[in-house]
Order: structure tokens, then C-alpha cells, then sequence
């Protein structure tokens, strides 16, 4: 892994980041662009900020109107039209497959993928009284939530994470999850209730890694960049995704998924689960190997996969595709 910034001669003398302009993502962006501005003092190093079609639809499921890829699909125009360099993403959000002539760069270091419980009026959802309202719009959340509590209500809850802690503190809800890099990125652990285990939650497939995209062509912005990629980040992420591709996992596919590395060799363990939104039946499986490599990753996420297949995913994905219509 390249740890050094490149020889002057190669190093880039402007680069533009593509960003949405929520708090949390222009966070993201300028914590790259500081990244950038100390590996390369002479080079200028810009934001661009749009709106995204996932931020101006609020009032629908993701999954009813496209998905998470409405978060990306305004950067990579950025990116094909040569007004942006580069665009930071939550990396949860990055659709499985890219569009052809996109790359993912690499993926940061990762920060703590937990799910998070934030509440003014109880410290977990388990304390919570038969019928509180719970928000959330994820369906990975909603159903591991309703397996431990099937009496508990679950409310959507879209919007920026001051939109949802502002809905939170209007009463509009009992409780509400929210993933804990996030709050932790903005400086509002305070809000943080209770950190909820992977044991009891998975997150999100890629939940708090940052991915940078750029054009596949450009040879350049991919050296440039090298010294930002975490190796064991990258390789834990790698076998998540590899483990939704194989699934077909979305936005629409209520999928938990964590790759943890043991020890202090090169084994790591994934962890995955998947079934219907309303808990009544949710699949499990773990898988581990010694990852080296990115194929390595893509061979761990396969097996995890083929385990959820053998226990019947094949079925669980066809009633979901009937649920989503």
C-alpha cells in the first residue's frame, strides 16, 4: 500500500471534488480535501456541490423511485463533463455495479459501522413500550428491529440527519436509528443513546466507509489518490459488496452485513443477514478466510452468499421482488 505522496513532477496541480450539500456529505468531501491539500501543498483542490435526486425526493421510498443510485448519478455527470476530478461518497450508497467508464478509486479508512439509537425518551428500543413509534426508511433496519420487537410501530423517515433528529425532537417519533459515523462525523455523539451491537443489528453493506469514484480512464486521479486507500477498510468492504452483488442486493433487498477482521492475522469473518421487512423470517450466515487480496474478498463474499442461497434465499429474494412490486 502507498503511504508517501507521489514525486512532485506527478502530483496534480488541481483537482475538483463532486459532493452533495448536505452537512454530513460536505463533511465527508472536505475531510478528503484536507487530506488532499497535506499531500499535495501546491495544488488546488476544490469542492463542487450539487443537489441529488435522492435529496430532493423525500417523500417516497428509495426503493420505490430508484434507489440509493439517485445519490451518485448527479456526481458521475460531474465526472463525465470533466467539471469534477473525483466525488466522495458514503459508501453505502454506491450501487453494486458502476456504470461503465466509472471506477471506484478506493475506500478510506473506515469508522465505527455500528447503527445507533437515538431516543429522548427511552435508552434502547428494547425499553420501549408496546406500540412507540420507531423511524427509519431502511429495510435492512425495519427488520431486524421487528424480529426483536414485533410490536413496536416503524414509521419511514426520510431526510438529512438534522432533518431527522429535528422530526425526532418534534414528537414525531418514539425513537429513531441512525448510523453512529455519521453523528460521530458531525460532532453530535451526545445524541447517541445507545450503540447497537452488530450482534443484535448489521449494518449496512459499506456503512461508514468513504468511497471515492472517478472515471476509469483517468490513470492519473487513480496515483493521485493512492495514498488515501486503506488496505484492510477496502478488503472488509470488498467482501461486503461482493456478498450484495451476488444477491442483487439494493435499497429494496433488507441485507446486514459485516466483515471484521480477527486478530491480528489476515482472517476475516463475515457476517450476513437477509429476509422480509417485517421479521418473520430472516436468514443467517457467517463465513471466514484468509483475505489477502481483493479476490480473496470477492471469494469470501461468494461463500457468504452461497451459504444464504443454501438456506433458501433464492426464495426470500423472489417474495421481496412481489413485495416491491
Amino acid at each position: 500500500m502507498q503511504t508517501e505522496p507521489l514525486p512532485f513532477a506527478a502530483a496534480p496541480r488541481r483537482l475538483v471534488i463532486a459532493t452533495r450539500e448536505s452537512r454530513l456529505a460536505l463533511w465527508q468531501a472536505e475531510h478528503v480535501q484536507a487530506r488532499l491539500r497535506a499531500l499535495y501543498p501546491d495544488c488546488v483542490v476544490e469542492l463542487n456541490g450539487m443537489t441529488t435526486r435522492g435529496d430532493q425526493i423525500l417523500d417516497r421510498a428509495l426503493s420505490k423511485v430508484g434507489g440509493k443510485g439517485l445519490f451518485v448519478k448527479e456526481l458521475e455527470q460531474a465526472l463525465a463533463d470533466g467539471s469534477a476530478d473525483l466525488a466522495v461518497h458514503s459508501l453505502k450508497d454506491v450501487p453494486m455495479e458502476l456504470p461503465d467508464g466509472f471506477a471506484l478509486a478506493l475506500v478510506m479508512q473506515r469508522e465505527d459501522p455500528r447503527d445507533a439509537w437515538v431516543s429522548t425518551r427511552a435508552g434502547h428500543f428494547r425499553e420501549l413500550p408496546a406500540g412507540a413509534v420507531v423511524g427509519t426508511s431502511s429495510l435492512r433496519r425495519e427488520m431486524q428491529i421487528r424480529a426483536l420487537r414485533p410490536d413496536l410501530r416503524i414509521v419511514p423517515l426520510r431526510g438529512n440527519l438534522d432533518t431527522r433528529l429535528r422530526k425526532l425532537d418534534a414528537g414525531e417519533y418514539d425513537g429513531i436509528v441512525l448510523a453512529a459515523a455519521g453523528l460521530k462525523r458531525l460532532g453530535l455523539e451526545q445524541r447517541i443513546r445507545a450503540l447497537l451491537d452488530t450482534d443484535e443489528l448489521l449494518p449496512a453493506v459499506g456503512q461508514a466507509a468513504l468511497g471515492i469514484e472517478i472515471r476509469a480512464a483517468r490513470a492519473d486521479t487513480l496515483a493521485a489518490l493512492a495514498p488515501l486507500r486503506h488496505v484492510p477498510s477496502e478488503l472488509a468492504a470488498s467482501a461486503e459488496r461482493a456478498l450484495a452483488r451476488r444477491l442483487g442486493g439494493s435499497c429494496s433487498t433488507p441485507l446486514g452485513a459485516h466483515a471484521q477482521w480477527q486478530g491480528s492475522d489476515a482472517t476475516l469473518v463475515l457476517r450476513a443477514r437477509l429476509g422480509l421487512p417485517d421479521g418473520s423470517r430472516m436468514l443467517r450466515a457467517e463465513a471466514a478466510a484468509e483475505v489477502r487480496a481483493a479476490a480473496d474478498a470477492d471469494a469470501l463474499g461468494e461463500q457468504a452468499a452461497q451459504a444464504l442461497y443454501a438456506q433458501g434465499a433464492e426464495a426470500v429474494l423472489a417474495e421481496l421482488a412481489a413485495l416491491a412490486g
